[in-house]
């Protein structure tokens, strides 16, 4: 199983970034996928999470109204559409996948940075 995720980089605060997280060796419709992300010396924070038909999305509250997560099963990926990035944004954002009646993610990927500053 692979979870790969890309898009991370540098961008300005006020600015956007895409993140994508393609995932292989796993029936990948079947699995609900996730954000998170890791500031240094900080917990694991959930991001996004989004079902597996992507009828339901749920979103942390310091991302709310500026973050999307979404998904495409026919390609395997999972996206996070982030707008009005701010400083605080900056982590290590990772994707992750579980089984639906799993409590805990089952899969992981290897993260991208996401740097926001001036």
């Amino acid at each position: 199983v692979q979870l790969q995720a890309s898009g991370g980089g540098l961008v300005q605060p006020g600015g956007s970034l895409r993140l994508s997280c393609v995932v292989s060796g796993l029936p990948f419709s079947e699995y609900v996928m996730a954000w998170l992300r890791q500031d240094s010396g900080e917990e694991r924070e959930p991001v996004a999470s989004i079902t597996t038909t992507g009828g339901h999305t749920t979103y942390g509250d310091s991302v709310k109204g500026r973050f999307t997560i979404s998904r495409d099963n026919a390609r395997n990926t999972v996206y996070l559409q982030m707008n009005s990035l701010k400083s605080e944004d900056t982590a290590v954002y990772y994707c992750a996948a579980k089984e639906r009646m799993h409590l805990k993610y089952d899969y992981w990927g290897k993260g991208t940075l996401v740097t926001v500053s001036s």
